[in-house]
């Protein structure tokens, strides 16, 4: 089985620092989901992992974080693409839960889900939590200059090996 981990906000959407409280302002990233439908052709299982700590901070709740995931996988679907799993950190930092990135909680728990050793496996962010929480599991970390990757890249500290592509129909081009 192929699978690739992407983050979400600044990934396949437009990020925001006020954070995605709606479906109404998740906005998807120009050639995301059809990088994800190109990815489902392949036959790569496609999860996201993100952080959501908006739940945390009482912006919004669990109904709408399930009604903004509900878009993403339906906007994915319209063009040909399938989204097998979201996983999400609903706590803030303050929480210190080893599910939010960068701790590997939710990477784990993916690679219990699927049952497999995540050694690389293709896992796309645009920031360095995103990249490290992957990389500590051996997948393959790959930085996107959409959202905070440009930021991220200019920082430095990347994980050893990291790939860095304009945005994730570009990475996506790399492995199909």
């Amino acid at each position: 089985m192929k699978l690739i981990i992407l983050d979400r906000d600044g990934v396949i959407n437009y990020d925001s620092d006020q954070f995605i409280k709606s479906p109404d302002e998740w906005k998807p990233i120009p050639g995301s989901l059809e990088a994800i439908a190109r990815l489902s052709q392949a036959d790569y299982r496609v999860v996201v992992a993100t952080n959501q700590s908006g739940v945390g901070r009482g912006l919004f709740d669990m109904t709408t974080l399930n009604a903004i995931h509900d878009k993403m996988v339906k906007s994915a679907a319209l063009v040909g693409g399938r989204i097998d799993a979201v996983f999400f950190c609903p706590h803030t930092a303050e929480a210190n839960c080893n599910c939010r990135k960068p701790k590997s909680g939710m990477i784990e728990e993916i690679a219990t889900r699927y049952n497999m050793e995540l050694q690389g496996v293709p896992a796309v962010g645009d920031s360095l939590r995103d990249l490290e929480a992957t990389a500590r599991l051996g997948a393959q970390p790959m930085l996107v200059l959409t959202g905070k990757g440009t930021k991220t890249q200019a920082k430095g500290g990347l994980p050893e090996g990291t790939q860095i592509y304009p945005d994730l129909a570009a990475a996506v081009a790399t492995l199909v």
